[in-house]
């Protein structure tokens, strides 16, 4: 490994050893040999950090309290070295080409400063195939990412230059931190596919905060925050405004359904606050 990698890969953990050996056996089987592997782990009480020690490939092990996903990824990418950084997460895999792939893309178009594969989706053991709805765009793709975060942080590539321009994970968002980061990479960059499926995703575990009710209320804060870029276009800043109107009373119907009157409350003034604004 070379004192210089061209590629930093970055796996946050917490308390997931059931899937973290198959996860760095993955990293461990890529057919492009610079990177170096950083495992950040968020605090675990599990078998987590022997796990690691018996891992058949080099690796810098950092241990944080408990700090959440956000925080762990932060923390590897100010730990890197790398130019390009690649993220894992460690209930996912990576098939053997996938970084190599992405290298030959990039070497190809230059220019590519965001880059993410497709991905074979497995929920609870079965493959599973996505809805024509989470088909990932290519190119300038914001006014596609705001009614649904298509990047997901297992296929992406991204050139170091992109987090000196927007700025790291948002720690504040407990959860929808990625679709937040994606939103902002999405204004200033075009997000390129390279139309291979490179990633298993692998979901339908207890612990996967996507299966929670209410991540809207994230969305929402990611969605306030963009409206403050002065980059937004009218009809951009129209768009985003529609959506956050329309997470409103989704999460309106679910605290009513709930007997939860005041976020009710809260998000009929939100609603009401948007009205008429361009």
């Amino acid at each position: 490994m070379s004192l210089a990698p061209h590629i930093s890969v970055i796996i946050p953990t917490y308390n997931r050893a059931g899937f973290l050996a198959e996860c760095l056996a993955s990293v461990a089987a890529q057919t492009a040999a610079d990177f170096e592997l950083i495992v950040i782990d968020d605090g675990s009480t599990d078998e987590t950090e022997s796990l690691c020690q018996q891992a058949s490939i080099d690796y810098h092990y950092i241990y944080q309290e408990n700090s959440g996903v956000s925080a762990a990824r932060n923390l590897g990418i100010q730990s890197s070295h790398a130019e390009w950084l690649a993220f894992l997460d460690s209930d996912d895999l990576w098939e053997p080409t996938k970084l190599a792939r992405q290298l030959e893309f990039i070497q190809n178009y230059p220019e590519t400063r965001i880059l993410q594969s497709e991905e074979i989706w497995i929920r609870n053991g079965k493959r599973v195939n996505p809805r024509d709805i989470h088909a990932k765009p290519s190119g300038w793709v914001f006014e596609e990412m705001i009614p649904l975060c298509r990047v997901s942080p297992s296929a992406v590539m991204i050139h170091r230059d992109v987090f000196e321009r927007v700025g790291l994970f948002d720690e504040a968002l407990p959860a929808c931190e990625d679709y937040d980061l994606w939103l902002r990479i999405a204004l200033h960059y075009p997000i390129e596919c390279l139309r291979e499926p490179l990633v298993i995703k692998r979901g339908g575990h207890e612990d996967q905060l996507s299966k929670q009710w209410g991540l809207d209320r994230y969305r929402i804060q990611a969605l306030e925050k963009i409206l403050q870029e002065p980059k937004l276009t009218d009809k951009q800043r129209e768009l985003v405004i529609a959506d956050i109107r329309r997470r409103c009373e989704i999460l309106i119907q679910g605290f009513e359904k709930r007997g939860k009157v005041e976020p009710s409350i809260q998000y009929r003034q939100m609603i009401q606050a948007y009205e008429g604004v361009i």
